[in-house]
């Protein structure tokens, strides 16, 4: 199987499952106890006016019924109108989506990139002291959750350290550049703002090591676990002895093959980042989607929730493609089924 063939197989995989996916969230959008058409105009509001936003919302067809008319709005980027807002639904994504994306881009980068020198440091300095102070870094980075990371993050840097900005995406007195991509940081670079794209940028480190640090050690110790584990390989033992140089046997020849593991867990961490987010967004006061889905989930804002899943599986559909990939080209046994 060629790599065409393998995307190919890989995209046509995914269909089912957002088509599975359409399907639970229907269902728990339905399921979830109370009426959202009264929840959405108050328990004053008078009973035709109930059922005009029942009919409107196509709640009162039997289910197979809304599930066409749903699924139909989602194919066509018709995603309703959402409750809360009063807004088209499609319109809250566009606003809401660049935020979060921005935020979760920053994070993810932090977990490749620091979770690979924090595992291979570990790993070449096993049991001295570097690896001892990496493990303890690694186990605290796991074990206290996201949002205390950023409370602690938002006392130290916001009040007692003030050195870094903590709230918001710009700070008041830069002019945000126009909307291109909605993500600030590429939109200042693209207009030549740099002021803008350097505030951004600031507003942008707390909260997205804030998201990073748990995932980041996860993926730090299982590079360390796997390079550890392949040092005994005699294939390493062989390249000692033909005297390549150690920073070839690392980076050649132990890291890649020890990254395959890691990169597949690295994928759905980064793919739940954008998921895990909303008590980060609220702490730091981000205007991003997952704050707004949790704010929809509370109200039982049915198109907004639909929605909010929606983009979030077909996110983690896309990043688990490209980690698919990013695997079968570190190990081709994986692309070509084992017949090598």
């Amino acid at each position: 199987m060629d790599l065409r063939s393998y995307i190919l197989k890989r995209l046509f995989l995914s269909i089912f499952v957002l088509l599975g996916l359409s399907i639970v969230i229907f269902i728990i959008a339905r399921v979830v106890p109370g009426d959202p058409a009264r929840m959405s105009l108050g328990p004053r509001a008078p009973q035709y006016a109930v059922e005009e936003l029942r009919q409107e919302m196509n709640l009162d067809k039997p289910l197979p019924a809304q599930y066409y008319y749903w699924v139909k709005g989602v194919v066509v980027g018709d995603l309703g109108k959402s409750l809360t807002t009063k807004r088209a639904v499609t319109d809250d994504v566009k606003e809401f989506l660049p935020a979060t994306l921005e935020l979760a881009l920053i994070a993810a980068i932090f977990v490749v990139v620091f979770s690979i020198i924090f595992g291979t440091l570990a790993a070449r300095y096993r049991n001295k002291w570097v690896d001892t102070v990496i493990r303890v870094m690694a186990y605290t980075g796991v074990a206290v959750p996201a949002f205390v990371l950023a409370v602690l993050f938002l006392l130290l840097f916001g009040y007692i350290w003030p050195v870094i900005p903590v709230l918001g995406r710009l700070s008041p007195e830069i002019l945000p550049p126009p909307t291109i991509t909605g993500l600030i940081t590429v939109d200042s670079l693209i207009t030549g703002n740099l002021s803008a794209f350097w505030d951004a940028l600031k507003h942008l480190i707390l909260p997205a090591l804030a998201l990073a640090m748990g995932p980041l050690f996860q993926e730090a110790r299982i590079v360390r676990s796997a390079m550890t584990d392949n040092m005994s390989k005699d294939y390493l033992a062989a390249a000692v002895g033909y005297g390549i140089p150690n920073s070839i046997i690392m980076r050649k020849y132990l890291l890649k093959p020890s990254l395959i593991p890691a990169v597949s867990v690295m994928g759905l961490d980064i793919a739940s980042l954008m998921g895990n987010a909303f008590l980060v967004e609220v702490i730091f006061n981000w205007p991003g989607i997952s704050r707004y889905g949790m704010e929809a989930m509370l109200r039982k804002d049915l198109n907004a929730i639909s929605a909010v899943i929606i983009v979030f599986g077909v996110i983690f559909v896309i990043v688990n493609i490209i980690v698919d990939l990013i695997v079968a080209y570190l190990d081709p046994r994986i692309r070509l089924g084992g017949k090598v």
